[in-house]
């Protein structure tokens, strides 16, 4: 940049990073705490608007609360020089988009791992009360070590301010990523979500998308009524118990799919855990060439009963797992035994009763 910019007396505007419909990111440097920040600054028809710079500031506040390792974090927002704009965290790397238009669809454990890693980041917003809306390749980094943070938040609602018969002129999300519900104007939910990250996995798995058209209200009209094709016709390796979970997570009603994404993962995970399903009929099993594990040694957190971790970690229970003989409930045993001794300790009273009457 010829001449250096300063937001706030405080973010140093370095190198443009990209530039969508509602928002131009750069990287920049923060001069207090002396570290990259990545700095999206939204257009000026935007941040003219009073209602929308409130609702902006309402949801950079609920983003600004997500703190997960899968989550790109939120630091800072504010107005200067008539723009909004919002400061987060600077992720090195690139989007899974880029990825999959370089290499097109990926081997079924990497696609597999990204998810859970995904799953794990928007789990962890649904729990907080946030629906994403716009879930979609460009919203996911990957790092040169293969962790995935999920971004973007800033267009995030909080559940608690959706009514559920909610009907609206403006249609949140992508059109080639966004859900049957979304694609109405109905209220977005977690299983809205959940049906975005289903159209990235079925991509990442096929390399194609799940429906194509030359518009977005042709897309809108097949995410409504038009079931979604099978993964397997386009990349017959991928198992038919995978097939079955794609296409349960595509389901048009919100009800017939996974409810949340923590949901989603926890499938992911136990199929994951299962090698004899992670081959289709007739072929080899596939080896493991990436990593599953949402969290790196670099940002470990201390595990909560919510989260899950993949096989082979010691948070990692799969269910319906053989029981541990060693797992005995002594509560149970003593309060049997106390029973038992009680039962005897009568007989020889009923004895005495019955003698006594003879």
């Amino acid at each position: 940049m010829s001449e250096a910019i300063i937001l706030g007396n405080r973010y140093q505007l370095e190198e443009r990073l990209g530039a969508g419909g509602m928002a131009v990111v750069y990287r920049a440097r923060d001069l207090m705490l002396e570290r990259n920040v990545a700095v999206k600054i939204l257009r000026e028809n935007y941040s003219n608007d009073p209602a929308f710079q409130e609702r902006f500031r309402q949801e950079a506040k609920a983003a600004a609360n997500l703190a997960h390792p899968n989550i790109v974090t939120v630091h800072d927002f504010g107005l200067d020089r008539n723009r909004l704009f919002i400061v987060m965290e600077y992720v090195p790397g690139t989007h899974l988009k880029d990825i999959l238009q370089r290499r097109g669809r990926l081997p079924i454990d990497e696609a597999i791992g990204l998810m859970i890693q995904a799953c794990a980041g928007v789990g962890y917003a649904h729990r907080a009360g946030l629906v994403h809306c716009d879930i979609k390749p460009h919203n996911f980094l990957i790092t040169p070590d293969m962790r995935l943070k999920v971004t973007d938040f800033g267009i995030a609602r909080a559940l608690a301010s959706i009514q559920p018969d909610e009907q609206s002129e403006v249609v949140w999300g992508s059109p080639q990523y966004f859900s049957p519900e979304q694609a109405a104007g109905g209220a977005p939910s977690p299983a809205s979500d959940v049906y975005s990250l289903g159209v990235i996995l079925f991509e990442m798995l096929t390399g194609q998308l799940p429906f194509t058209a030359n518009s977005a209200t042709e897309l809108a009209r097949l995410h409504r009524v038009a079931p979604p094709p099978s993964p397997r016709r386009y990349n017959p390796a991928i198992p038919p118990a995978l097939e079955q979970i794609v296409l349960k997570i595509l389901s048009k009603e919100p009800a017939a799919r996974y409810r949340t994404a923590d949901q989603l993962g926890r499938v992911l995970v136990t199929f994951s855990g299962q090698p004899s399903l992670l081959k289709a009929e007739g072929e080899p099993a596939i080896a493991s060439t990436v990593s599953l594990a949402p969290v790196v040694a670099a940002d470990r957190v201390k595990p909560t009963p919510e989260s899950y971790s993949v096989p082979g970690s010691r948070a990692y229970e799969p269910p319906g797992g053989a029981p541990n003989p060693l797992d005995m409930d002594w509560i149970t045993i003593g309060l049997g035994l106390l029973a038992l001794i009680a039962v005897l300790g009568l007989i020889p009273f009923f004895l005495w009763i019955y003698f006594l009457y003879q």
